[in-house]
């Protein structure tokens, strides 16, 4: 994969990662309710459902594009019509981020961050949707096993290092206020970025 390709692909990653939505609750909710290692747990069990979905797409789109480049043109529109979806829906969300705080911290088991990490990743269908939308447009015939990790890994790294960074600063009461003032404002500059993508997609 070439460096312009990675950094596009690892920007969408980033992007992807810090926009608000369930997966950002769910670490803070379980920072604030469990404790730092909580939040840390969920979070990186978050990131293996994330990478495991974006290799086994990264890798099955390698074999649609061998056996039929009419598949690639069709999921290469079709992607490029669900990231300025996605980027619609963006702008428009009101993005709260606020945590369930009404519970008094308690003594949980970190398997429960665990569980709920990877599945609230790797049980929701748009993910996949998204990683099939993203990745048709860096698969080539030419990709080998090495770039599907390369992608993954990416993928993995972004979210990973960005929920255990809320993971950090999540208990901090003059964090918190802010995240959810701002929460709107990175919806939009997300959401403005993909839309970008999608039309740069279609056009050039």
């Amino acid at each position: 994969m070439e460096t312009s390709a990675w950094l596009s692909l690892l920007t969408i990653c980033v992007l992807g990662a810090i926009s608000p939505g369930p997966s950002l609750v769910a670490v803070m909710k379980y920072t604030v309710q469990g404790s730092k290692l909580h939040g840390m747990v969920a979070a990186l069990s978050h990131a293996v459902g994330i990478g495991l979905y974006a290799f086994l797409v990264a890798a099955g789109l390698a074999v649609v594009i061998t056996e039929s480049p009419q598949a690639l043109k069709i999921m290469t529109i079709a992607g490029a019509a669900y990231l300025a979806w996605l980027g619609y829906k963006s702008m428009v969300s009101k993005g709260s981020m606020t945590p369930d705080t009404s519970r008094k911290k308690n003594s949980l088991p970190l398997y429960l961050a665990a569980r709920d990490g990877f599945l609230i990743a790797f049980l929701n269908p748009k993910i996949a949707v998204f990683f099939l939308a993203l990745f048709s447009q860096f698969v080539t015939p030419e990709s080998t096993r090495i770039t599907h990790l390369l992608m993954a890994l990416t993928a993995t790294l972004c979210d990973g290092i960005w929920y255990c960074l809320i993971a950090t600063i999540a208990g901090h009461s003059s964090v918190l206020p802010t995240l959810r003032r701002n929460a709107v404002l990175v919806n939009r500059l997300c959401g403005l970025f993909l839309i970008l993508v999608a039309l740069r997609i279609v056009f050039i």
